[in-house]
């Protein structure tokens, strides 16, 4: 049973890591292209409705692999997890329908004709038709992680006669209060990650001396967006969503700052290893006092450890819950540091010229996806052992009918065939940008 709830466990593990690579980038490039759109509508440049054009194909291409990808997670919940939807389906099952009949076909909708219909409708109708497709696919996130903050922080629910939930409140689960700094707080991180992708094609452009008109707008419009993304997803929504953290889920927070002890004036850990066995972190660098004041605004706050919660309480894996905590938050530094020196240059006209810098830019793009990933990690190792915070475990939401060999196999034939999507995927997307925006507008 136990190699099952693994593999279960592994499966569902890939299969949505790989799915979130494509997501994150739709819901970050949707607000990026309504900015050059809007940017063409209001001046009358052609060099932002044709960058704009660009982005939307790479979205185009990006959104389809992520429908793909994504579909075979809704049937791991009857395959993989037919006990955890017995249970809560009643629940889960309102958000993710409403993401499919609302946002999915607004977002689907709207993007053919924002693709196809430019000559057709008129510069103000296609931008509307840009703004929709943001709409869409901001919503979409919205409803996804409406269903992830219910198993976080259940609310809005009643118990039935055979042990299973339906909801109560639809107002109430769609207003959870879990929801609001863990939506800002993904959504502003998917800007992140657009915001280095549109600035790494352009550093791309300036570095080959080619489509240098395009590869100066994309840095532009890519460094200032992540500047201010790269702030705002540190401080202050996921100071917010940490917060949120301490308050309905202390031994989560513990073991994600690697805080075996309760501590008053807590140290904040900046490097540490985990060692389980004696309990405590080994070669710790510690900013002194820090971690209880930037949790409670004071300096000598008691901030509980994992010592104030039952072993059985705790998460299932502290050391990957610890590093991936860590490395989220640590590139997320390196990304204001990175977009603060890119505004400047920006600012002293230095940038289109800046070699060094527009090599990292160009091969920094790759960390914003590492750093969503490892923050989904967080998200979800932090849960453990509850697959529905306090009311169910994950045990006892696998399915009893599907074999260790079955997943195994399934999970086998999912890293085939996704390898090959994926590597499709990056051909179309080479090509893509290997064509340029100048040749994309000349084919509409």
């Amino acid at each position: 049973m136990e190699d099952a709830l693994l593999l279960h466990r592994l499966q569902f593990a890939f299969t949505i890591t790989f799915h979130y690579l494509f997501p994150q980038l739709t819901m970050g490039l949707g607000l990026i292209i309504v900015i050059m759109k809007g940017i063409a509508l209001k001046t009358g440049n052609e060099l932002f409705q044709n960058g704009a054009r660009f982005w939307a194909e790479i979205f185009a291409v990006n959104f389809a692999v992520g429908v793909i990808t994504g579909i075979p997670m809704e049937f791991q919940f009857g395959t993989n997890w037919a006990r955890f939807s017995t249970f809560a389906g009643g629940v889960i099952g309102q958000t993710l329908a409403m993401e499919g009949v609302f946002a999915f076909f607004l977002e689907s909708s709207f993007l053919g004709l924002f693709l196809f219909g430019e000559k057709r409708i008129g510069p103000k109708l296609h931008f509307f038709a840009a703004f929709m497709v943001f709409l869409g696919s901001w919503l979409s996130g919205y409803f996804i992680i409406a269903t992830n903050a219910w198993m976080q922080h259940p609310v809005a629910y009643e118990v039935g006669p055979n042990g299973s939930v339906s909801l109560s409140s639809y107002w109430g689960l769609l207003l959870n209060p879990w929801i609001g700094w863990q939506y800002i707080h993904n959504m502003i991180g998917a800007v992140v990650t657009a915001s280095f992708v549109v600035t790494a094609v352009g550093a791309y452009y300036l570095l080959a001396h080619r489509d240098e008109d395009y590869g100066k707008i994309f840095v532009r419009v890519g460094v200032i967006a992540g500047c201010f993304a790269s702030i705002l997803v540190a401080f202050p929504t996921g100071d917010g969503q940490v917060k949120n953290i301490v308050v309905k889920q202390p031994v989560t927070f513990a073991a994600m700052e690697g805080l075996f002890e309760t501590a008053e004036g807590a140290p904040l850990v900046l490097i540490g290893q985990p060692d389980m066995e004696k309990r405590r972190l080994d070669n710790p660098l510690h900013l002194p006092k820090m971690l209880s004041f930037l949790t409670y605004q004071h300096w000598e706050a008691r901030v509980k450890g994992l010592d104030a919660f039952p072993s059985d309480q705790w998460p299932t894996n502290i050391p990957l819950l610890y590093y991936s905590y860590h490395v989220m938050v640590g590139l997320g530094t390196i990304f204001i540091a990175l977009m603060l020196a890119g505004t400047y240059l920006l600012m002293k006209g230095r940038l289109f010229t800046h070699r060094p810098l527009l090599w990292v830019l160009m091969l920094a793009f790759p960390f914003p996806y590492i750093a969503n990933t490892a923050g989904w990690w967080t998200a979800e190792l932090g849960r453990q052992p509850w697959l529905v915070y306090g009311l169910m475990r994950t045990i006892d939401g696998t399915s009893t009918m599907v074999s260790a060999g079955n997943t195994l196999f399934t999970l086998l034939g999912f890293i085939g065939l996704y390898f090959v999507i994926g590597l499709v995927f990056i051909l179309l997307l080479i090509k893509t940008i290997h064509q340029g925006p100048a040749k994309t507008a000349t084919a509409h």
